[in-house]
């Protein structure tokens, strides 16, 4: 395919110091996706032609009398001059305490209608929020049979069943709307287990990632065994087994509602795309080259087309899967040999690049060390999915903007890794989950002032420490 034009941004964004030729680096983005992201998340054109206002910043306070007095002629906001008018409030204040725990709080995730928050934690606890009813718990859940801890959660769309897994083969699935607030494995409530292994696996493996497909009748996991499995929960068995990659599959996801088309990223620095439709569907239908490290996760625009990665290289990178490349190469040799669990990124890999870079955009700023931090795109309804944000070993969140690659909040307040955050489909609200044990959340309208919001010095170092990392 022909390579798409790229546009450059004035300004560098916010780079890692102490490293001089990143930090002159011009951010440059395809502008095809550039101009899509600014489509729906800037007002249009009709509105800045009723305001007069060309290509020059409109209040919402003009935004909200134009509507009233139907300058417009529509009488109502359209979707790209909402987020417009929602994205300036961004949720940077607090944090406020969701809870504490005496163990890393590894995952957090909003359900699809923002009623709920599931968060994971290091010591075999699942916990159920009602973001609806001041964050009560919903449901406490005791895993079963977990090694180190849990590695991910999947809610099925009708929200009726949450899938767990850990570093071994199977994944449990225990229904959290009944009426039992405790949850415990098998004494309480049944777990019931799904076995990933295959009759020949020599030896264990363990579970990075795992997804509903959008109709709720499949799993799919990526494992430490360099491969994807998918379940029919139907038929109660594995029915898709793929050689994927040479090394650990940290991430898989599916591209849009479908649920035919696959994202997988893997330790071996590449993402893979794979379409179920296809006869072979033990091959990907393209690869997409340009990380230089371990990918940690993958997340899907959603509109079969986009997703970011997340990367031990230090960079979030965007891709549009129509700029595939058909080579088979296995993975991208280190240029430097270290290890992201308990060393820090050579400082001399930082000026390389991928000579075959099939990416749109690199996002720096934030870090990627000892565990497999996750990265998202903002939500369409409040923001245009204008934003990536990323949790960060550094103990942070960053927010960047997908257009012009800066960094345009950073939330500080853990001790410890970010190693999850999650924005609510709706609200102004952000939720992130540290190896301090806490899980918090930000806001963009409450009043920063408050009393109960947490201080400097209420804190806590990692309780586990840093002995072992996921």
């Amino acid at each position: 395919m022909c390579s798409k034009r790229k546009t450059c941004h004035g300004g560098p964004s916010q780079q890692e110091q102490g490293s001089p030729a990143i930090a002159n680096e011009v951010f440059v983005i395809d502008e095809e996706v550039s101009h899509l992201t600014r489509l729906k998340s800037e007002p249009s054109e009709r509105t800045r032609a009723c305001l007069h206002a060309g290509k020059s910043h409109i209040s919402t306070f003009k935004l909200l009398s134009s509507r009233e007095s139907n300058r417009s002629g529509f009488g109502r906001f359209s979707s790209a001059d909402c987020s417009y008018a929602l994205r300036k409030h961004l949720p940077v204040r607090g944090p406020w305490c969701v809870d504490s725990m005496d163990c890393a709080a590894y995952i957090s995730q909003f359900s699809s209608d923002g009623s709920l928050l599931i968060a994971g934690f290091r010591g075999g606890r699942i916990r159920f929020y009602n973001a609806d009813k001041k964050w009560k718990i919903h449901k406490d859940i005791n895993c079963k049979s977990l090694r180190w801890t849990v590695s991910d959660i999947a809610l099925s769309p009708d929200q009726q069943y949450l899938a767990y897994s850990s570093l071994t083969p199977t994944v449990h699935i225990v229904n959290v709307q009944n009426a039992l607030k405790q949850s415990h494995a098998n004494i309480t409530d049944i777990h019931e287990g799904l076995n990933f292994s295959a009759a020949d696996d020599e030896s264990s493996f363990g579970i990075f990632s795992i997804k509903f497909s959008k109709d709720g009748h499949e799993l799919v996991v990526g494992n430490s065994n360099e491969s994807i499995c998918i379940y029919d929960l139907g038929a109660n068995k594995v029915t898709e087994r793929i050689h994927a990659h040479v090394a650990d599959v940290n991430a898989v996801t599916f591209a849009d509602e479908s649920s035919d088309v696959l994202y997988s990223g893997s330790d071996d620095s590449l993402c893979k795309v794979w379409d179920r439709r296809c006869h072979k569907s033990a091959k990907p239908v393209g690869v997409l080259a340009g990380h230089l490290d371990g990918v940690t996760f993958i997340d899907s625009r959603g509109d079969g087309h986009y997703f970011i990665s997340n990367c031990k290289d230090q960079t979030i990178k965007l891709w549009d899967i129509r700029k595939l490349s058909s080579a088979t190469k296995d993975c991208t040799p280190k240029a430097y040999e270290w290890d992201y669990r308990w060393m820090t990124y050579p400082s001399e890999a930082r000026f390389l690049k991928h000579s075959y870079d099939q990416s749109l955009a690199t996002f720096r700023g934030h870090s990627v060390l000892r565990t497999l931090i996750r990265c998202y795109f903002s939500p369409m309804h409040s923001t245009g999915q204008r934003y990536i944000y990323t949790g960060s070993s550094d103990q942070c969140v960053y927010i960047y903007d997908v257009a012009t690659g800066n960094v345009v909040e950073t939330l500080k307040w853990h001790e410890s890794i970010v190693r999850d955050c999650s924005w609510h489909p709706h609200l102004p609200t952000l939720v992130s989950s540290s190896w301090d044990g806490y899980l918090v959340r930000w806001e963009a309208t409450e009043d920063a002032d408050d009393p109960t919001t947490l201080n400097k010095g209420k804190q806590k170092m990692c309780p586990e420490g840093y002995t072992f990392t996921l």
